[in-house]
């Protein structure tokens, strides 16, 4: 036993939704038929090359992955990812612990997204008892062979959700499409509730880990999309890239020909094809390092784009869909 004194979740005061005030409601997501902003030249050829890149690995059959923050889900954008899962144009969605939590709780309340400035001067944020359902479902999930996402995605699907049919982890479920959920213990709110399981997390996202290494196993002539992530999406997919090329040099293959994009709000100043010099702090964002430079440079390509979430998936969309046209 630890001889430190551990915080006591059982005297919590866990408050229902409905108590929440949220800023975030269903009605933002956008129409699937919406016409985003047009981007800056250099983003929209980006976007266009990456859209038949999409295309083109399709019909290669090679991994199409997007790993993601929760501000994507937080976008508004659900719609746009759904139908790229239905088109086949995306074959695996990586999220962190946060994003499930914002497309449970849109699917159940409609609702999502409370003030932390607010909240956690009243010692309630996170507090919240719908959300904890999540921890129930995990760890039934884990007992029974299941993934973080996946055993989310089938309680949504299958549960009394009245905006389930814009949930992107139902959708991925009902379509056979892997959602895995990367989450480091202490980041998100439902790690605050007493019927928080250390253990069942820790092997479902775990397993989750693992079938993201089995997908960046099929990179070869594919593509990987990283989405406002600066931290979980670059580093997961590096130590599964790892163990993705040390089982295919045992064989005599190669995982080195892809594409790689990274879609930030952070301005990148110079060529992102090279490595950023040591005495400038942007050498440590790693989207750059990690995604635009060091895994690609066998023989891959790289991208990065510049924009809003709202308006860069959109626009990715559509560009997936022009060269659906082309031969």
């Amino acid at each position: 036993m630890s001889r430190y004194p551990q915080f006591d979740r059982s005297k919590l005061l866990i408050k229902p939704l409905a108590e929440r005030q949220h800023d975030l409601t269903h009605a933002s997501l956008l129409p699937l038929d919406h016409a985003p902003p047009p981007l800056e030249p250099e983003a929209a050829h980006a976007v266009d090359l990456l859209g038949r890149r999409l295309v083109e690995a399709r019909r290669r059959g090679a991994a199409r992955l997007l790993l993601c923050g929760a501000h994507v889900i937080r976008a508004g954008v659900a719609r746009q990812l759904i139908d790229m899962m239905e088109r086949k144009l995306i074959t695996h969605i990586g999220m962190n612990g946060a994003g499930p939590i914002h497309d449970y709780e849109l699917a159940r309340i409609g609702a999502t997204c409370e003030s932390v400035a607010r909240y956690i001067r009243s010692g309630e944020f996170g507090l919240w008892r719908e959300t904890a359902e999540i921890n129930e479902i995990v760890a039934q999930g884990a007992g029974a062979g299941l993934g973080w996402g996946e055993c989310l995605g089938k309680a949504i699907l299958e549960g009394p959700f009245p905006y389930k049919e814009t949930s992107v982890l139902a959708a991925a479920y009902r379509l056979g499409v892997p959602v895995t959920v990367h989450v480091g213990f202490g980041y998100d709110i439902i790690h605050e509730h007493p019927n928080f399981d250390p253990a069942a997390g820790g092997q479902a996202t775990y397993r989750d880990f693992l079938i993201l290494c089995h997908t960046v196993s099929q990179l070869e002539g594919g593509v990987f999309l990283c989405f406002g992530t600066a931290v979980m999406g670059p580093e997961v997919y590096l130590k599964a890239l790892a163990m993705a090329r040390n089982v295919a040099h045992q064989r005599g293959e190669r995982i080195s020909r892809f594409t790689t994009a990274a879609f930030d709000l952070i301005p990148i100043h110079g060529n992102y094809h090279e490595e950023a010099p040591k005495h400038n702090p942007q050498y440590y964002y790693r989207p750059w390092k990690t995604i635009l430079v060091r895994t690609v440079a066998d023989g891959g390509e790289s991208f990065y784009v510049c924009g809003d979430h709202r308006q860069t998936i959109p626009h990715l969309r559509l560009a997936a869909l022009r060269a659906e046209q082309q031969p």
